[in-house]
């Protein structure tokens, strides 16, 4: 290994080094040279903390994506670093390969993930651990210090797309495939995950339609985030329309998973993740079961009720697997519909997966998921909300919110924003890590309740700042 030698500085622009990844709008404060110096930063950093200078490199279907890949292999080749190139792939087939692949236990992917069309980023794993918080921080140190590894790495090229799929199918393989047929929409929406849901559905027993199949960076058909209700309804219509069981979505990098079932109502995450615990659970009895605090109060109750242990933590794809790894938890979700299995697979957020994992369980069960969805125990809550924010005011309105509400002598839980519990429910506000808003969900056992806990919310926010936006969250008052 040669020394490090003193080259350009880079100076990245502050706001795209998020907590969970590096993000920023693609021409504006995020560019081809970002790349470039992140890969040579990664270098050192690898180097820094022993770990393999053999990294994986993938990335999703933005019109970005390719020329922002480029950049990111040539600053990591550049710097000693043995680069293996796995070409357009969804985020679980990148983490995937940290796995697969011999000696490369860290990655970079190229992915804006549910963002809209003209934003980018990077999400990043090393000695398979998520890169994130304070390691991106250090990553910016190291740009702006520019001493680098000056010394040339090779650079393959390779496909691990069947050797994923058949890991996922081995592990999902149905044990009463013969006896019944299910009929399912898959809606990968223009994203990174076109190809392989193209190539899964073949080797799938039943009836399969997939819908936005063709990779487009500009999202044409909807925008790629399976959270957002509206953005269910070209799925809900084709589920009604071709009279099938039950339909899948995902977002733009394949790591989020949105359902549907043969009525067109939408299971959202942690209703899904009540489906995976109660299948868990009937295998593993007192399986640690890990929920962000987006979660209904009712999924906490139900594992406990299932023999399980339940985990309240943070939101946020990468200190859901730290916390994992911490607790040795079998399973994990969030209510954005990341879901992680470690029970039998690696303990990263794959869609792909939870989505063959679900067939799985409808497969060997006796009952649909529309018959599972209507015994759900079943509370009055709100969606997601989300309310626009800009990045520096957010996470103050946070640190006000809590203020008031112990000025209020309300119950508060400070994991990760400001959930307040009472006997009609509970609500939250957060500060979203990935976007500039604040993310806000009212849950009661009433209507009256519900209205009752959203019109508390609301005076708090307007009272503190009264330039939000609070009409997402008013018309629930």
């Amino acid at each position: 290994m040669k020394a490090l030698k003193e080259t350009a500085k880079h100076f990245f622009d502050q706001e795209i080094l998020r907590k969970y990844d590096i993000r920023g709008t693609f021409g504006k404060n995020l560019n081809e040279a970002d790349a470039y110096y992140l890969g040579k930063s990664f270098a050192v950093f690898l180097h820094n903390n022993n770990i393999p200078l053999k990294v994986c490199v993938g990335y999703d279907g933005r019109i970005s994506s390719p020329s922002l890949e480029k950049e990111l292999t040539e600053g990591l080749s550049e710097s000693n670093v043995e680069v293996v190139r796995i070409g357009l792939v969804p985020t679980p087939v990148l983490y995937f390969a940290t796995h697969f692949i011999p000696g490369a236990i860290s990655g970079i992917m190229v992915t804006g993930s549910h963002n809209p069309p003209d934003q980018n980023g990077f999400k990043m794993v090393a000695d398979h651990a998520s890169v994130f918080d304070n390691d991106i921080s250090e990553l910016g140190e190291i740009a702006k210090r520019g001493k680098f590894i000056d010394s040339s790495g090779e650079v393959k090229t390779t496909n691990i797309i069947e050797a994923y799929l058949s890991k996922i199918i081995k592990l999902n393989t149905p044990s009463n495939s013969i006896l019944k047929k299910l009929k399912v929409v898959w809606d990968p929406a223009n994203g990174a995950a076109c190809e392989v849901i193209k190539q899964l559905v073949e080797r799938l027993p039943g009836e399969h339609k997939v819908i936005n199949g063709k990779v487009d960076g500009t999202f044409p058909s909807h925008h790629a985030d399976p959270t957002q209700p509206e953005n269910l309804v070209q799925l809900i219509d084709e589920v009604k329309k071709e009279g099938a069981d039950l339909g899948i979505a995902f977002d733009g990098d394949g790591d989020r998973i949105g359902v549907v079932d043969s009525e067109g109502r939408i299971l959202y995450g942690d209703q899904l993740l009540m489906i995976y615990a109660k299948d868990l659970l009937s295998r593993n009895k007192n399986a640690k079961i890990i929920a962000d605090v987006k979660t209904s109060q009712v999924v906490f109750e139900s594992i406990r009720n299932w023999g399980g242990e339940d985990i309240l933590w943070k939101t946020g794809h990468s200190l859901i697997k730290q916390k994992m790894k911490e607790e040795n938890a079998m399973l994990a979700g969030e209510m954005s519909g990341h879901v992680f299995f470690a029970e039998d697979y690696y303990g990263y957020d794959d869609a792909i997966f939870a989505a063959v994992r679900l067939l799985k369980i409808l497969y060997d069960g006796e009952k649909s998921l529309t018959e599972i969805y209507d015994e759900l125990p079943k509370t009055i809550s709100t969606p997601e909300i989300r309310i626009e924010c800009t990045e520096k005011r957010k996470f103050k309105i946070i640190d006000e919110v809590t203020l008031h509400a112990k000025k209020l002598g309300l119950s508060i839980n400070n994991i990760d924003g400001v959930r307040v519990n009472n006997d009609l429910g509970w609500w939250l506000v957060r500060a979203s890590n990935t976007q500039n808003c604040l993310v806000v969900r009212v849950e009661s056992l009433s209507e009256a309740g519900l209205n009752a806990l959203c019109k508390e919310l609301f005076e708090i926010l307007e009272i503190i700042e009264n330039t939000l936006d609070l009409s997402p969250l008013s018309r629930f008052v």
